[in-house]
């Protein structure tokens, strides 16, 4: 096992990953910006190092500081967490060269499942079904391109081949506004992405988000610890996760499961990772592949009782997974409200200091936040906070505590999104279970504030 880890994140992420070494007996090594000097992991870290000003480009997003802080402190190994450099291959390759371990994918991986194009062709090749569309990046010819849409069927959506976040994507509804859709995302995808190229698929109406863990040694040993349901979306971020996905059969869950895990030993994949799918009329259909830590892990560690982190150093430090498919179990179900420094309705940023601060507890309750009284939400980067997290041994009891909780929270001094998370678990639909990913936008329209 490693003796030291660099932790190459800030927030609620760093933490729980500081907390992991601490448990596991590794020492942590936080970076932080100016910004975050006074950040919770900072002032309990083993060792703390600047890396540079506010901007995330000259700190959380600089390889070189990074890598230079993990020199001068005698870190092993580097984690990403999630977000910044976590998915970026070259980081990886960086880490790795510079005789650190990047607990983490290895940098060919990243690379073949951050393009869509290619992630979207070897998922092809290893059974996962995907959805319907081009079979690669599409040309320059509008001839093909208009027959590749009639072909798959309107409507379409239009992705950058190197999107992600829900960013590169535009839907087509008729024949007319298909080329120049193509044209705009293409000009939009080589400047957000520096990658030009973009993909047609299928426009799937009402489809759920539905998500499966995976997690892969370098022994050739690949679990997947069931699935989340994350269709509570705004502009295709999430808002609520909850474990298992309600209503849907066991057996379709195995057997996509199944097909996740036969994936990853195709392509060598090592660590933790998640394929997303959008699923629609009993059918899965694969999108996108991360290779990394999702911000919502969490209630997937409470309905398996596995220790995700802990499991993505172990693998790093050359262990084999310390579990079997079979001794995987799933039980009860957990659900997570990510908490944002925002107005709950508007959606507008509101950093500054936290002048109260009283966290929900009681069985089943769980708060990961790196918050606390008079602690200064910086404007400078995401504004999540933290997350709330329940479990309960049946959806209706999980949903409860999540009620009960949510009411427990206290944030005073800037706006947060409590207030909706409090409306949406008391919400009919989301109450029965099954909501699709419009669903919340939807909700949003009919509730103006």
């Amino acid at each position: 096992m490693f003796k030291k880890i660099l932790v190459a994140n800030r927030g609620e992420i760093a933490l729980r990953i500081q907390r992991a070494c601490r448990e596991m007996g590794v020492k942590a090594v936080m970076v932080y910006s100016e910004a975050d000097r006074d950040a919770k992991y900072v002032k309990l870290a083993d060792e703390a190092v600047c890396i540079g000003p506010a901007s995330s480009t000259h700190s959380y997003l600089n390889m070189p500081a990074i890598i230079s802080a993990a020199e001068v402190t005698d870190a092993e190994a580097i984690h990403p967490g999630y977000g910044f450099l976590s998915e970026n291959a070259n980081f990886a390759e960086r880490v790795e060269n510079s005789g650190f371990v990047f607990i983490g994918p290895t940098a060919a991986s990243i690379r073949l499942m951050g393009d869509k194009v290619s992630a979207k062709q070897a998922m092809v090749k290893a059974g996962v079904p995907t959805v319907p569309g081009s079979e690669g990046a599409l040309d320059d010819d509008p001839a093909t391109i208009k027959r590749t849409a009639k072909a798959v069927g309107y409507p379409v959506i239009i992705k950058a081949s190197g999107g992600g976040g829900g960013r590169g994507m535009r839907v087509v509804h008729t024949e007319a506004a298909l080329l120049h859709a193509v044209q705009t995302t293409k000009a939009e995808a080589g400047t957000a992405f520096g990658n030009p190229e973009v993909y047609l698929e299928k426009y799937l109406q009402n489809p759920r988000h539905v998500e499966v863990q995976i997690l892969a040694d370098t022994y050739k040993n690949v679990v997947y610890l069931g699935e989340r349901d994350c269709s509570m979306q705004r502009r295709h971020q999430k808002v609520i996760e909850e474990a298992p996905a309600p209503g849907i059969p066991r057996r379709l869950i195995e057997k996509i499961g199944e097909r996740c895990v036969a994936a990853c030993k195709k392509i060598g994949y090592r660590g933790a990772g998640t394929f997303e799918f959008l699923f629609e009329d009993g059918e899965f259909y694969f999108i996108e592949m991360n290779t990394r830590l999702q911000v919502e892990h969490t209630v997937t560690e409470l309905v398996t009782g596995i220790d995700i982190v802990r499991a993505q150093i172990e693998v790093a430090a050359g262990q084999k997974l310390a579990f079997t498919q079979k001794q995987i179990t799933v039980k009860g179900h957990a659900f997570e409200c990510r908490i944002n420094a925002e107005d709950p309705f508007k959606f507008t940023p509101s950093p500054g200091r936290i002048t109260g601060w009283h966290t929900a507890g009681g069985p089943g309750v769980r708060v990961d936040s790196h918050a606390y009284h008079n602690y200064t939400v910086p404007s400078n980067y995401d504004s999540m906070i933290g997350k709330l997290i329940v479990h309960g041994d049946t959806r209706d009891q999980a949903l409860a505590r999540m009620r009960s909780a949510l009411s427990e929270m206290v944030v005073e001094g800037i706006k947060t999104n409590i207030p909706l998370h409090r409306e949406l678990t008391a919400d009919a639909k989301f109450m029965a279970g099954g909501t699709n990913i419009h669903y919340l936008e939807t909700w949003l329209e009919q509730h103006p504030r």
